[in-house]
């Protein structure tokens, strides 16, 4: 159980945010607004074939942070889960209240990608050898489609070495 923070933002465009120049929205509407950004949330962790049994999402537009939980079957499928939440423009923080079944992994370091970051580059840093750039981007598929596309502010899973 812990607090994460992400770059704001960085990531997937899942909501439709109004500009700053309408009225702000009532109570009701915010709530709305809310549960279907959670929804949306919920939806792009299905799209990415993520599974965890009772897997909920709940986002608070106010404090720009989504609140994940649910119990995943590894390790390192409740990463990406909360990666997926994190990497979402828009969420700032995610609350992390996932299990996993038992005795199913080792936690991966989490990493920010910077202004001219690549994964052979992240790789040297993180584990001495630029060729190990594959074991980043598998470890964040399906996330990643491709190692040259990551961008700045992304959050990716570094695994142990």
């Amino acid at each position: 159980m812990s607090l994460i923070s992400f770059i704001r933002e960085a990531g997937e465009k899942l909501f439709n945010r109004a500009p700053a120049a309408t009225a702000a929205p009532t109570q009701p509407d915010l709530v709305a607004l809310n549960i279907t950004a959670g929804d949306a949330i919920e939806t792009y962790i299905g799209s990415q074939n993520l599974m965890a049994a009772g897997l909920s999402v709940k986002y608070d537009g106010s404090t720009e942070t989504a609140t994940v939980s649910g119990v995943a079957v590894d390790q390192a499928t409740k990463e990406k889960i909360v990666l997926c939440c994190g990497n979402v423009s828009g969420v700032a923080k995610v609350d992390d209240l996932m299990t996993v079944v038992a005795g199913s992994g080792v936690t991966s370091k989490l990493r920010a990608v910077k202004s001219g970051d690549t994964l052979s580059k992240i790789a040297k840093e993180e584990y001495g050898d630029a060729n190990a750039y594959m074991k980043i981007f598998e470890a964040n598929k399906p996330m990643l489609s491709d190692p040259d596309k990551i961008y700045p502010g992304q959050m990716l899973r570094i695994p142990a070495a």
